[in-house]
C-alpha cells in the first residue's frame, strides 16, 4: 500500500472502530434500542422468508402459464401448416416454384396467427437424410438463430410426431425465451421441423415489476413494524425509566420522591406499589433515624452528666489513694481499686463520647505534617512501663517511614496506643514488634505480637464495638472494649485502611496504611500482610513451650515442629 494512503485508512479505521464501540454501548445501555433492533431483525428476516416464497411462486406461475399459452400457439400453428400444406399440395401438381411460394406464405401466415407481445421467430428446416421427389427450400424469419436450438431438442421433434416439444432458451439480446419445435409433413416433400421461438421479456418484466413492489411493501412493512414497536416499547419502557430514576434519588436520600400514578393498568399498579414501599421506608427510615438520634444524644448526655460527678469522685478518691499508707490492709487495697476503676470509668466516657461523635458525624481532623516513625517512638517509649510489667518487650523497627505525612498527631497516637494496648493484653508476655516504613503515596505500621492469636470467626468481629475474643479472660490493663473501633473509625477518617492478620498460636498483626497526602490515592500498602517474621524477632524457646501448652493437640504439635526450626537470632 502507498505510504500516502496509510493515515486514510487509519482514519477509517478509528473512526469505524467508534463507531462500533457506540454501537455496543447503546445495544448494552438502552433496552428500547435493544428490543426494536431485535424486531426489526426478526421480522425483517420474516419478510425476506416470505417475499422471496412469494416471488418464486409468482414468478413460476407467471412462466407455466406462458408456457401453456406458448405451447396452445404452438399446436394452433402447427395445425395450421399442416392443413395448409395438405390442401394446397398434390404430389402430381406440385413444382418447385409452387413449394417456395408456399413455405413463404406458411410462415406469413403463421407469423400472424400468433399473438406473442414480445414478436415471435420463425423456423422451418428440413430433416436431413430424406430421398423425396421434391424439395422445399428452408424458411426462417430474421428472429430466429439456428444456435438455439440444441441437439437434443432437434432429435426428439425428429424422431416424434404429433407432439410439440419445448425448451427454455436465452435470446441473443440477454431476454428469456422459449423455443417450442413440432413435425410437419410435406406432401412429396417429406418431414420438416417447424420452430417457433416466443420472447418472454414481457413476462420477465411483470415479474420484475411484481418483485420490486413486492420488496417495496415488505420494507415498508418491517419499518412500520420498528416504528410501532419504537412506540409500544417507549410507552412501556418509560414507566420504567421514571421508576429507574426515583429508585436512584430515593437511594441517594430524596425520600419524598415517588412516581406518578396514572390509570389501573399493570404500570399503575407497579407505580402504587413502588410508592407504598417508598413510604414505609421513608417511615422505617425516619423512625430509625429519630432512633439512632436519640441514642446519641443519650449516650452524649449521659457522658456529658457524669463528668460532674465523676470528677468529684476521682478527686475524693485521689485524696484517700494519697493516704492509703496510712488505712488498714483491706481499706488500702479498697481504695486502690475505687481509683483504678475511677480512671477506667473515666476512659470508658472519653471513647463514649467520642464514638457519639463518628456516630453524629461531628468529627473533625487537624491535619499537620508529621513524622510518623518520631510520633510512633514517642508512643512506643510511653508504653514501656505497662509492656515491663506484663514481661513483653517493645522493638520498633524503621527502615523507612521518615518522610512526613499530613495526618491528626493525636488521632494517629492514640490508634498506635490502642494497637499496643491490645498487643501487650493478648502478647501473653511475648515481645512485641512495631515497623513503619513509607513509599512514594502511602506510610504505614504494623503492630505484631506473638500472642496467642485468633480464628477465622473471630477476625470477622475484632473491630466490634465491646466485642472480646475470649470473654472469659480478665482485663488487665483497663481497656474499655472501644479502643479498636474508635482506632477504625480514625482511620477511615484519614482515607487510610487498618487491617488485621492473625492465626490461632501465631499472634496478631495490625496493619495501618495512610495516604501521604490526604485526597490522593495511596495504592499498595508499604509493609506485607500476613508479616514476614524472619527479619524481626526470635520468640524465646519459654514463651513457645508455655504457648504451646495452651493449645489443641493439632496447634501445639504444629507450633512446636515451627520452634524447633528456629534458629536463634543473631
Amino acid at each position: 500500500m502507498p505510504e500516502g494512503n496509510s493515515f486514510p485508512v487509519a482514519l477509517f479505521a478509528v473512526r469505524l472502530r467508534r463507531f462500533r464501540d457506540r454501537l455496543v454501548h447503546t445495544w448494552r445501555s438502552s433496552l428500547q434500542f435493544r428490543t426494536v433492533a431485535i424486531t426489526v431483525v426478526l421480522s425483517g428476516l420474516a419478510v425476506t422468508i416470505i417475499g422471496g416464497y412469494m416471488s418464486a411462486v409468482i414468478g413460476g406461475n407467471l412462466f407455466t402459464s406462458r408456457r401453456d399459452t406458448v405451447e396452445a400457439e404452438h399446436a394452433k400453428a402447427t395445425l395450421l401448416a399442416q392443413d395448409y400444406f395438405n390442401n394446397a399440395l398434390a404430389a402430381d401438381e406440385s413444382s418447385q416454384v409452387d413449394l417456395d411460394l408456399l413455405s413463404i406464405d406458411v410462415q406469413a401466415r403463421i407469423l400472424s396467427s400468433t399473438t406473442s407481445p414480445g414478436g415471435t421467430g420463425f423456423g422451418m428446416l428440413r430433416v436431413p437424410g430424406q430421398t423425396t421427389q421434391l424439395s422445399m427450400p428452408a424458411t426462417r424469419s430474421g428472429s430466429f438463430s439456428s444456435s438455439l436450438l440444441t441437439p437434443q431438442l432437434q432429435s426428439l421433434v425428429r424422431d416424434d410426431t404429433g407432439r410439440v416439444y419445448l425448451q427454455s432458451v436465452t435470446l441473443p439480446d440477454g431476454s428469456p425465451g422459449i423455443v417450442a419445435g413440432s413435425l410437419v409433413t410435406v406432401p412429396s416433400a417429406g418431414n420438416y421441423e417447424l420452430y417457433l421461438v416466443f420472447d418472454l421479456s414481457d413476462s420477465q418484466q411483470t415479474l420484475v415489476f411484481v418483485q420490486q413492489t413486492l420488496a417495496l411493501g415488505l420494507l415498508s412493512l418491517v419499518v412500520l413494524i420498528g416504528a410501532v414497536t419504537w412506540i409500544v416499547v417507549r410507552l412501556v419502557v418509560a414507566p420504567v425509566r421514571v421508576a429507574a430514576e426515583t429508585s436512584e434519588r430515593l437511594a441517594a436520600g430524596e425520600l419524598d420522591e415517588r412516581i406518578p400514578e396514572r390509570g389501573e393498568d399493570v404500570i399503575a399498579t407497579l407505580a402504587r406499589s413502588f410508592n407504598g414501599m417508598a413510604d414505609s421506608l421513608q417511615q422505617k427510615i425516619t423512625r430509625l433515624a429519630e432512633v439512632s438520634r436519640m441514642q446519641q444524644r443519650f449516650v452524649s448526655d449521659v457522658s456529658h452528666e457524669l463528668r460532674t460527678p465523676l470528677t468529684t469522685i476521682r478527686l475524693a478518691g485521689d485524696v484517700l489513694y494519697d493516704q492509703r499508707a496510712d488505712f488498714d490492709p483491706t481499706t488500702g487495697r479498697t481504695v486502690e481499686l475505687l481509683h483504678t476503676q475511677v480512671q477506667r470509668f473515666e476512659q470508658l466516657l472519653a471513647d463514649l463520647l467520642e464514638i457519639s461523635r463518628y456516630d453524629a458525624g461531628a468529627v473533625e481532623l487537624e491535619l499537620e505534617p508529621t513524622n510518623l516513625v518520631r510520633l510512633v517512638e514517642d508512643t512506643v517509649d510511653s508504653m514501656v512501663p505497662l509492656a515491663d510489667e506484663r514481661g513483653s518487650s517493645l522493638r520498633l523497627v524503621a527502615p523507612g517511614g521518615y518522610f512526613e505525612a499530613e495526618v491528626d498527631p493525636r488521632r494517629i497516637r492514640r490508634v498506635v496506643r490502642n494497637l499496643l494496648g491490645n498487643a501487650i493484653e493478648h502478647g501473653e508476655g511475648g515481645p512485641i514488634v512495631v515497623m513503619v516504613d513509607s513509599n512514594e503515596t502511602a506510610i504505614a505500621l504494623t503492630v505484631r505480637d506473638y500472642g496467642v492469636g485468633m480464628s477465622p470467626a473471630q477476625l470477622e468481629r475484632v473491630f466490634d464495638r465491646f466485642w472480646r475474643a475470649d470473654p472469659s479472660r480478665k482485663r488487665t490493663i483497663g481497656g474499655t472494649g472501644l479502643g479498636l473501633a474508635i482506632s477504625l473509625e480514625d482511620a477511615g477518617l484519614h482515607e487510610g485502611r487498618l487491617e488485621v492478620w492473625s492465626e490461632t498460636g501465631e499472634g496478631a498483626c495490625f496493619r495501618l496504611t495512610l495516604p501521604r497526602l490526604r485526597g490522593t490515592p495511596m495504592g499498595e500498602s508499604p509493609l506485607e500482610l500476613p508479616p514476614e517474621d524472619g527479619p524481626q524477632v526470635e520468640v524465646p524457646r519459654e514463651l513457645a513451650e508455655e504457648l504451646a501448652e495452651r493449645l489443641p493437640d493439632d496447634g501445639r504439635q504444629r507450633h512446636e515442629q515451627e520452634n524447633e526450626g528456629r534458629q536463634p537470632d543473631a
